[in-house]
Formats: C-alpha cells, sequence, structure tokens
C-alpha cells in the first residue's frame, strides 16, 4: 500500500480551498503543469479519478469529495507531531506582526497550535499595515512579520500567493451606479494600486466612496452597499462576497505576501515561520 504523501494532500486541498487548478498553483507556488502533475500522481496512489471536467474548470468527483476529509486529518495530525517534537524543549519570546486580513483568518488557529506545543514560548501579537510592519521588523522589534509584498527581500522565509477579488455586499451595491465606488485604505496601499490600476488600463470610472486607514473602515462600507472593495478571499466572510460578474469589473493581479524573519530571530520564531508557510497557504 503506498502512503498518502503530505506535499500531494497540500495541493489536493489548495484545489479544494480555491476551486481551480490555477489558484491552487497560485495558493502553493508552483506552476499549473506542476500542481496538475501532483493531482495526477495522488489520483495513481489512490487508484480513482479525484477531478473531473466541468465547463472550463474541474469538480471533484465522488471519490475527491470523501478524500478531502481524510487528507485534512492526515495534515492535521502530521502539524501536531512536527509541532510537538520542535516545541519539547524550546523557550523565549516571539514578537509576531501581521495584517488584519491574516490576524481575521488563517493565523489564530496555527498559533492556537503552536502555542500549545511551545509552552515555554511567550507569544506578542501586533496587528498592522505593511509597511509599519516592515519598519518594526527592520528596527528589531518583531522577530516575524507577515506584509504585503512589493519586492524580493532577503529576508523572505516563505511566500503567500492569493488572486486579489473584487468584493462587495451580499446583498449588492445599494443603488446603480456610473462610476464603481471603491472602499480603499489610505495610500500607500498596495490593493488600492493594484484597483487603481485595472480600473484605469480597462478605461473605468471610478470614485473614492470610502476611505480609511484600517480595515474595519473598508468593512463598514462594503457592508452598507455603497462601495465595492479589492481585497483576497479572506476578507469575504461575515456579509461581504466576491463581486457578481454582471458588474464586468477588470481582472486584479495576485496578491503576494511574504512571511520574514528578523536578523536576530531564533529557532522557534523560524519554526513558526515554516509552520505559518505551509497553514497559510491553505485557507480554509
Amino acid at each position: 500500500m503506498e502512503t498518502l504523501d503530505p506535499d500531494l494532500l497540500r495541493t489536493f486541498l489548495a484545489f479544494v480551498d480555491g476551486g481551480s487548478l490555477a489558484r491552487a498553483a497560485s495558493a502553493i507556488g508552483r506552476s499549473p503543469s506542476a500542481v496538475t502533475a501532483q493531482m495526477q500522481r495522488l489520483e495513481e496512489i489512490v487508484g480513482e479519478p479525484l477531478l473531473s471536467p466541468q465547463g472550463r474548470g474541474r469538480s471533484l468527483t465522488p471519490a475527491g469529495e470523501d478524500l478531502v476529509g481524510h487528507a485534512r486529518r492526515i495534515l492535521a495530525v502530521h502539524t501536531e507531531a512536527w509541532l510537538a517534537l520542535k516545541g519539547a524543549r524550546a523557550g523565549g519570546r516571539i514578537a509576531i506582526g501581521t495584517t488584519q486580513d491574516f490576524a481575521d483568518h488563517g493565523l489564530p488557529d496555527l498559533l492556537r497550535a503552536f502555542a500549545g506545543s511551545h509552552p515555554r514560548v511567550r507569544i506578542e501579537l501586533r496587528v498592522g499595515r505593511s509597511l509599519e510592519l516592515g519598519s518594526a521588523l527592520q528596527a528589531g522589534q518583531l522577530d516575524l512579520a507577515i506584509t504585503m509584498r512589493h519586492a524580493a527581500s532577503p529576508d523572505e522565509a516563505a511566500l503567500i500567493s492569493e488572486p486579489m477579488l473584487w468584493l462587495c455586499s451580499e446583498k449588492g451595491l445599494a443603488t446603480r451606479q456610473e462610476m464603481v465606488p471603491l472602499a480603499l485604505l489610505d495610500p500607500y496601499c498596495g490593493f488600492r494600486e493594484a484597483a487603481l490600476n485595472a480600473l484605469d488600463a480597462a478605461g473605468r470610472r471610478y470614485r473614492l466612496a470610502a476611505g480609511s486607514a484600517s480595515l474595519a473602515g473598508l468593512r463598514t462600507a462594503v457592508n452598507a452597499g455603497i462601495a465595492l472593495t479589492p481585497r483576497t478571499r479572506r476578507f469575504a466572510h461575515s456579509g461581504i462576497v466576491e463581486a457578481s460578474p454582471d458588474l464586468d469589473l477588470p481582472p486584479l493581479p495576485i496578491a503576494d505576501f511574504a512571511i520574514r524573519l528578523g536578523r536576530e530571530a531564533g529557532r522557534p520564531a523560524r519554526d513558526l515561520a515554516e509552520l505559518l508557510g505551509s497553514g497559510l497557504a491553505l485557507p480554509s
């Protein structure tokens, strides 16, 4: 009996969570052809087709649907064992910085698992914007930071790539408008620049309906139906969904995030960076 390689299962779940092979490739940092090859290898091991053609994409077969729960449990046990071995004797302090997107979605469960397996490590968490967190990392105030990536940096331990999406209230816009109403963070913001560049390139007129220094302000404006905002799927909850294709909005680029380590980061911080690099790449 062949074993189920955790790397293959991570790719499979990246497809399940992302909804397409292209998004799976982006999430795990591999090429689409490499993802296809991994899925074919997993199907060989299982002995059953896991994906079937559906329109221009793929959907899960009954065997694929059965594998989802098993894959999540296998990876959970794999992570638990890895953490237990790493954390048995670790001590000290880790100062972590993260953007609000990850603080709301993905990071809490991973920090809980890490804290449970590293009882002698004190964790301090700081939530802020990417530029602020990058400066704090450079100043030695943080051991580890999750920031939006604008250029390659030698302190990067892992990368997370996720599609940018146009998001709006699940009830739609409150009124029909000729110009695209936007809710954007104050400059500088990578999502803001990407949205404005995409709209300009498409010749779409727009207006700033809401500006904010925090994601809480954007969420209020979007939930009220007065604006759209560009974010990743992590922001799509609590009444916020992907915008309807009927709005004919231009495509947005991939958002790249870097998990970065401070110059004085110790072994526990490096272990946590490794955990986040694999765990955050699989949005649930």
